[in-house]
């Protein structure tokens, strides 16, 4: 980018020592930053405090610590207020009126703003596509045109700095360009000062004049946008790419530097009005702990999970009698480390969540609330989250996955999901849903929340995954019978206490804690190489008058074998066959069969028609039995 003439001596946002507390976490710690004029973009992995630091400046949020916009105090005002003084905010995830064409969007936040440089007219020329569609309502947009209009109603409120929070999110990448080029634009006019908040490194190197870089709520470290783009190694390290991916990176970039094998190569240097005169020097390898593992810490400004020194002097000063002498060095000690110990939180290494998601799958046309909801829970908590929408409504989606994107799994395409009769339609998106579960390579973990439909879409998919993967329903239906929803699969079902419809203080927590739950379930999933240290597993099954013979036999293998002994009524056999399907036995001891017998006589405890396919597919060693086959359940 050009350079910019500095046309202002006072910063136009001066934020100093920014805390922000939901509770006891605490998400912003002592952020600070100044941005004179032009771009200043802050980037990070999710979960790091950005959307946070926006939802702060703008007041959207309690904080401490202190905000001036154009030299005046602005921490504590209402958003309004903030608003008037000339910062626009363009929100992550655009928040459009679905109702209100294009028109009325710019005619309602015109009456509201007044008159300035900024009007629908100039907006059209801005953006000629919503000029194309302003009689279009919200819900009507695509993506791109949903964020043109986010920030078109911002600039008509005449600001002096714009806040912008993932403004590239869910875009095609030629949006993203045009949303770059709009940026330059409005930038290289010096009218208006961008603060963004970004996840693209590319978007916010292309962009912006300064880039500081969040991990775990503090700015660990401003740089010029030149040398972070230029800083190879450094951007892998925002990235979470292992670094085994870095040699192969330089090999392929070495013809090119050399010179020797292509004469016609052309090295460009391009400097901004930020960058150093002098080269900066390497970069000093410190590691953070906490969800990522970030190197990028500056020398001069250490950055922790937590301010260690202000920890210890709160622990002193709450333990010390004032009216005696300060506890010895060693209680201080162990006081604080009892106090680290109890504060430990989830560590998500990068390597691992970078390579797993937890995906948030519903019908997001009537419980998009409750599922956006868990989506933030679990993002808050540094991991990676995919949504699916499930709903067979038609209706526009705001999911990263669309309904149809899904039902182009079902075997016989997509217009087999989407009929006039709704029965049909959901337990078609439920095999679709199924089929496009099994082939997704990224999944680390399933959560849902819905009524008895929701339920059956959701659970269907959950029971074709392996055992072993975290998988939680939030369900209306989870205080009655769940065997058809859980099946032989682990499900783990959370009765929602009332109904999943909007957020209310006992949904909220009852979300909170399926969250959390998964979150757990993901953070300590064994590692890939886990089973390879462990005892081969051996299934055997088990009724009343087998225990004696599947007893003899764990006794004589369990040194050898991990025994796993499956009680035959039907669902245990079942379960099983599962864990046969997924991989995890290495054979079966099928002792007791008494479910093939009551399938063929008509009983109550059978495995179902399956009962042995998974044994015949899997081609896993097996010795069967007759135990307990002359005996039939009938109550």
């Amino acid at each position: 980018m050009a350079d910019r003439p500095d046309r202002r001596r006072t910063p136009l946002l001066q934020v100093d020592r920014l805390d922000v507390h939901f509770g006891r976490a605490h998400v912003l710690q002592g952020v600070s930053l100044a941005l004179d004029h032009g771009v200043l973009a802050i980037v990070g992995r999710n979960g790091m405090g950005k959307s946070t630091l926006c939802n702060a400046i703008t007041g959207l949020v309690p904080a401490s610590g202190t905000v001036r916009f154009a030299g005046q105090e602005i921490l504590g005002l209402p958003p309004n207020r903030i608003t008037n003084l000339g910062m626009g905010y363009v929100p992550q995830g655009r928040r459009v009126w679905a109702s209100l064409s294009v028109d009325e969007h710019l005619r309602l936040v015109q009456r509201s703003g007044g008159k300035g440089r900024w009007t629908a007219e100039r907006i059209y020329d801005l953006f000629p596509r919503l000029a194309d569609r302003r009689r279009n309502g919200g819900g009507q947009l695509s993506g791109g045109e949903q964020q043109m209009l986010a920030i078109a109603r911002a600039l008509l409120l005449d600001p002096k700095l714009l806040v912008m929070d993932e403004p590239s999110e869910g875009l095609a990448p030629v949006i993203i360009d045009q949303v770059v080029e709009m940026l330059k634009t409005l930038a290289g006019e010096g009218e208006i000062s961008v603060l963004l908040i970004e996840q693209n490194l590319g978007v916010a190197i292309d962009v912006a004049d300064r880039v500081g870089v969040m991990v775990n709520g503090r700015i660990a470290r401003f740089l010029s946008a030149a040398e972070l783009g230029s800083d190879v190694e450094l951007q892998h390290q925002l990235l979470g790419v292992r670094a085994g991916d870095d040699e192969q990176v330089e090999e392929e970039a070495a013809p090119l530097v050399s010179g020797a094998a292509d004469s016609s190569s052309v090295v460009y240097t391009i400097r901004r009005a930020g960058d150093e005169a002098a080269a900066p020097g390497a970069p000093e390898i410190r590691a953070v702990r906490g969800f990522t593992r970030w190197n990028a810490a500056d020398p001069q400004a250490p950055v922790a999970d937590r301010p260690v020194v202000a920890a210890r002097d709160s622990l002193v000063e709450q333990r010390a009698d004032r009216g005696g002498t300060l506890p010895s060095f060693e209680a201080s000690s162990a006081a604080l480390a009892e106090a680290s110990a109890e504060a430990k939180v989830l560590e998500f290494p990068v390597a691992a969540t970078s390579m797993r998601a937890a995906y948030v799958a519903g019908t997001f046309d009537t419980k998009g609330r409750e599922l956006f909801y868990l989506r933030d829970c679990l993002e808050k908590l540094g991991l990676r989250t995919v949504t699916v929408d499930l709903a067979t409504s038609g209706r526009p989606s705001p999911a990263m996955v669309h309904p149809r994107e899904v039902a182009r799994h079902h075997p016989k395409g997509e217009r087999a999901v989407f009929t006039d009769d709704r029965g049909s339609a959901v337990s078609r998106m439920a095999v679709a849903f199924a089929q496009f579960i099994e082939r997704r390579r990224d999944i680390g973990g399933l959560i849902s929340a819905g009524g008895s439909g929701g339920t059956s879409l959701a659970t269907a998919a959950m029971r074709r995954l392996p055992i072993g993967v975290p998988k939680v329903m939030v369900s209306t239906v989870a205080s009655g019978d769940v065997k058809p929803y859980v099946g032989p699969s682990d499900i783990m079902m959370m009765y929602s206490v009332t109904d999943v419809s909007g957020i209310n203080r006992i949904s909220q927590r009852v979300l909170a804690n399926a969250a959390h739950a998964l979150a757990g379930m993901m953070a300590y999933a064994p590692r890939p190489d886990h089973a390879a240290e462990t005892k081969p597993a051996l299934a055997l099954t088990m009724f009343g008058l087998t225990t004696p013979c599947v007893q003899a036999i764990t006794k004589k293998l369990e040194e050898t074998y991990d025994c796993l002994v499956f009680h035959a009524t039907g669902t245990g056999g079942q379960s099983m066959e599962k864990l046969v399907d997924s991989g995890l036995i290495a054979g079966v001891l099928d002792i007791t069969t008494t479910e093939i017998a009551d399938e063929l006589v008509g009983g109550v405890l059978t495995a179902g028609p399956e009962r042995l396919d998974a044994i015949v597919r899997s081609r896993v060693p097996y010795v069967g039995s007759c135990g307990a086959l002359d005996m039939v359940n009938f109550w």
